[in-house]
């Protein structure tokens, strides 16, 4: 891999984070593993830093309502899968989020140990605010690239998730 400017810049500004633990002749792909690091914490605080100041809310709800918004409807058992959370992260923020009125909760007519979670009108509107909100940031965060480029990286990670995913089903 030849000279990296950002590399360097970044070490000067003395903000390497997880890039500080390469050498130079150090393998191309390791070093993309620690810039995605670094880059998928940096936009992760960012965004935590600003729904926390903007919404009062934390990521991990701003997400579970993101699923509700895009599922209509869903078992906590699915909502804990797409989460990738435990059964009791999602019963504790069940639970906050009822509280406040942006969910509700109802048991299952099929399963009598299921309990079934949607957005109230109040949690609709609540999101579409701050998913609004949300996707100007993550706008102005990737303002930097070219719409071309990210698109390429776009379908270039979709391919080695594919491969990850088939590497671990053939584990």
């Amino acid at each position: 891999m030849k000279h990296d400017l950002s590399h360097t810049q970044l070490r000067d500004a003395r903000e390497l984070g997880h890039e500080a633990r390469t050498r130079a002749n150090d393998h191309a792909a390791l070093k993309l593993w620690l810039r995605l690091l670094a880059c998928t914490t940096q936009i992760e605080d960012e965004v935590r830093r600003r729904l926390r100041a903007t919404f009062g809310v934390s990521l991990a709800r701003f997400d579970y309502l993101a699923q509700l918004y895009r599922h209509d409807k869903l078992k906590m058992r699915d909502l804990s899968r797409y989460l990738m959370v435990t059964g009791g992260n999602v019963t504790g923020l069940t639970d906050e989020l009822e509280r406040d009125g942006l969910v509700q909760r109802e048991s299952s007519e099929t399963d009598r140990r299921s309990w079934i979670v949607s957005l109230t009108p109040q949690g609709r509107r609540t999101f579409e605010g701050m998913a609004k909100q949300h996707e100007e940031w993550i706008l102005e965060l990737f303002a930097g690239l070219e719409p071309a480029v990210i698109e390429r990286l776009y379908t270039q990670l979709g391919k080695l998730r594919v491969r990850l995913v088939h590497n671990k089903d053939n584990a």
